[in-house]
């Protein structure tokens, strides 16, 4: 197969409402080709709406994708409005070729532009110390009815963004999510 150059990677910027059907076939079916063994859940493609998406468009088929949600952060008890980065898949065929980089700057704009933090949970810290993010050094908590709920699974895997409305943060506070279904980070 011949790769085209990528230049001819176009990004579309869309939000969830706006999705074609097509739109949500392509993305689930780049989310079973990122995620083999089924470690992308229902949970997980529900967190990805409900915001906006940055879709790598190849010849009309989508090789990648980026979303940004809004949510509510609290840092030692202080809320933010943040952009929490959701479902950043590139298609194996078309990975080491800066798409995720070029999703992720425009999610980045976004996020400075619109929310006072950004945030998301990975495992793969270089991808996005690339484009700006910096690792989370504090406790995390999930808030729930019952109160705070520790997740100490997740305090090595959170990255923020701060943005021209980041209050001041030594990126040590206890950071809590509100609780939903699946992952809460």
């Amino acid at each position: 197969m011949t790769t085209p150059a990528p230049e001819s990677v176009v990004v579309r910027h869309v939000r969830t409402g706006d999705l074609s059907a097509r739109d949500l076939a392509e993305l689930l079916d780049l989310f079973r080709a990122c995620w083999p063994a089924g470690d992308f859940s229902t949970e997980d493609i529900a967190h990805a709406m409900g915001g906006v998406h940055w879709l790598a468009v190849v010849r009309g088929r989508i090789v990648g994708h980026a979303s940004v949600v809004p949510r509510l952060l609290e840092a030692d008890g202080r809320p933010m409005t943040t952009g929490y980065v959701e479902a950043v898949a590139t298609h194996p065929d078309w990975r080491h070729r800066g798409i995720a980089s070029r999703l992720m700057t425009a999610a980045n704009a976004h996020v400075a532009g619109t929310f006072e933090l950004g945030a998301l949970s990975t495992d793969l810290h270089c991808v996005y110390a690339r484009v700006g993010w910096e690792r989370w050094r504090g406790p995390t908590f999930v808030r729930t009815d019952a109160g705070p709920l520790r997740t100490p699974d997740e305090d090595d895997g959170i990255m923020i963004l701060r943005t021209p409305a980041t209050p001041p943060l030594s990126g040590t506070e206890a950071l809590s999510c509100e609780w939903r279904a699946g992952d809460a980070w």
